[in-house]
């Protein structure tokens, strides 16, 4: 991106973010009271109305993980989205990223001054892993949902940088820990440790049960707006310094499963747009997207934090620990909470609370700019941004 084209845009702050209480099942609530709960939290949040919202960006996985087609279309009065616009995304697993950024866009281009976005699932009412296991001959049989696809890639990472086989349980155990200071996590067992973990039956090889995320019902939503919107927060906004999404083929020939290059042009692009130049020393917290533990090393490799072979390396000396010089995941990351559409979203909100100072007990101190990232398919679809505490230039 030209400096000329940036200093066309609108400044974009992250002024209200709520989630749900992400848990196995809501029963209490429909699909419309789910999202109606996280929207309300992040009004609240940033000190405004359903008036003050000019548009409205809502983003989910397949229909089919509940079997209830387009249901933004019913779900318009409760995002208070009567008489205005509102927008749909689907980017698989990435889309709750996508659809902040969709969101961000809108403002940046001068559409609209504020901006409601959010993203949501209720696994309870689907079966993802089933409903991820398409029939021959449109995949190899039994697979058993995502972990089947991805395991075989996590085993040509190991292949490829000689990573040894208990990196997978520190990255579960470090996840799982820093859930419990989160308030919203879906998993949280005290009592956790990492010989728990590493004695938890294998899946798919190498990955074992305690090192996969879990099916959430949840939601979470984000408040965007402009300057003139920053001006009347009544607490410190997070400011959009670069956002990106990436796409290429979920199967071709020469495709890297270890690290997409869609993945990595699209933290190019985003470092490109922050002025970062050397993301493990600029970058204060990382909210990535680690469905499965070994994914943490790799996406360390894929967004340059590490150089090829090197990923695990981070994870093993404590680099990603809370308390490292490079904090992976304070939240819990999808590792403690899954509501699949809504897991991106989470990435991109917990690194905005990070650097607004407002992440409570999981808070990184004096964080000032935070990555948030999202992946989705197969490894086909990447949406990530940064954000910082200080409004960027132009």
């Amino acid at each position: 991106m030209s400096s000329q084209r940036a200093s066309h845009k609108e400044p974009v702050a992250v002024v209200g973010i709520g989630q749900t209480a992400h848990v196995s099942a809501r029963h209490d609530v429909s699909i419309a009271g789910l999202v109606r709960e996280a929207a309300q939290r992040a009004l609240d949040d940033a000190e405004l109305t359903w008036s003050g919202i000019d548009a409205v960006v809502i983003g989910k996985a397949p229909d089919f993980f509940e079997g209830v087609m387009m249901p933004e279309l019913y779900l318009a009065d409760a995002l208070g989205a009567v008489g205005k616009p509102m927008l749909r995304v689907h980017t698989a697993g990435s889309v709750g990223g996508s659809t902040a950024l969709v969101a961000a866009n809108l403002i940046a281009a001068r559409v609209h001054g504020t901006v409601l976005t959010l993203a949501f699932e209720k696994q309870s009412e689907s079966n993802a892993m089933w409903g991820l296991s398409l029939p021959i001959p449109f995949q190899q049989p039994l697979l058993a949902g995502a972990g089947g696809f991805f395991a075989p890639h996590v085993r040509a990472y190991m292949r490829r940088t000689g990573a040894p086989d208990h990196i997978g349980s520190l990255v579960a155990y470090k996840d799982r820990r820093n859930a419990l200071k989160n308030p919203y996590a879906h998993l949280k067992d005290p009592t956790l440790t990492l010989e728990k973990i590493q004695s938890a039956p294998m899946l798919w090889d190498p990955i074992r049960y305690s090192e996969t995320c879990p099916s959430s019902d949840g939601a979470c939503a984000m408040i965007l707006t402009d300057r003139a919107g920053a001006a009347r927060s009544p607490h410190p906004p997070a400011w959009v310094h670069g956002g990106a999404m990436r796409s290429e083929p979920t199967l071709f020939a020469g495709k890297d499963f270890v690290s997409p290059q869609a993945g990595k042009d699209c933290a190019a692009d985003v470092y490109h747009q922050a002025g970062i130049t050397d993301p493990r020393r600029q970058i204060d917290a990382v909210e990535m997207y680690v469905p499965f533990s070994w994914y943490e090393p790799m996406w360390l490799e894929n967004l340059g934090f590490a150089a090829e072979g090197e990923g695990w390396k981070l994870t093993e000396s404590g680099v990603t620990e809370l308390d490292g010089d490079l904090p992976v995941n304070p939240s819990g990351g999808v590792l403690s909470t899954n509501p699949i559409g809504a897991s991106g979203m989470i990435r991109f909100a917990e690194a905005a609370l990070q650097v607004r100072g407002r992440a409570g007990a999981h808070q990184i101190p004096d964080a000032r700019t935070a990555l948030g990232h999202a992946y989705g398919g197969g490894s086909q679809f990447f949406a990530m941004w940064v954000v910082g505490a200080e409004r960027p230039e132009g």
